[in-house]
């Protein structure tokens, strides 16, 4: 029965954070060349410092490809799946081990950085809006992503401290 239960709070955490990636994505959009910036890297950085790899990974793919598919950016929605979900993914997975050191805190915050912007520039450059223009928005998506890092950790941190049980819905 208890595990029941612990699955259903998993279960119910996920579809939360994937709206909370979602909004994040929405609520706040700064225009780029053929895209836009947003703050979601700071929902995905504190998912993948808090809530493991399974939540992480899930929450991010989905949660900024539904804000692209209902956002006015459809054509984004598979990249940002990728990109973000991937990024989420790897965060969490340095994150989970039971000893977290500083440098392993500032190796998941480089992933996050290069997935970020590598992995746009890559899927953009060939798929999208060409290399000249994936090249050109490499510094937003690092500032986007750096800024999501630190503010996902001080969240992170915080809560971490404020409610310790959060521990047990890692998945």
């Amino acid at each position: 029965m208890a595990k029941e239960k612990s699955n259903t709070v998993k279960i119910a955490t996920l579809a939360i954070c994937i709206a909370v990636v979602c909004v994040f994505t929405m609520v706040i959009k700064i225009p780029t060349a053929r895209g836009y910036l947003n703050p979601c890297d700071v929902a995905i950085c504190f998912i993948a410092y808090t809530l493991g790899p399974v939540t992480a990974g899930l929450s991010a793919g989905l949660g900024t490809a539904l804000a692209d598919a209902i956002g006015g950016y459809p054509q984004w929605a598979a990249i940002s799946f990728i990109v973000h979900g991937l990024e989420g993914l790897l965060m969490a997975l340095i994150m989970s081990k039971e000893t977290i050191t500083f440098a392993r805190k500032l190796i998941a915050g480089l992933v996050c950085m290069v997935v970020v912007a590598g992995g746009y520039c890559l899927l953009a450059g060939f798929f999208l809006t060409g290399f000249p223009t994936a090249i050109a928005e490499i510094p937003g998506n690092l500032i986007q992503s750096g800024v999501g890092v630190v503010a996902g950790f001080i969240l992170s941190e915080a809560v971490r401290k404020a409610y310790p049980p959060v521990k047990t819905i890692s998945w």
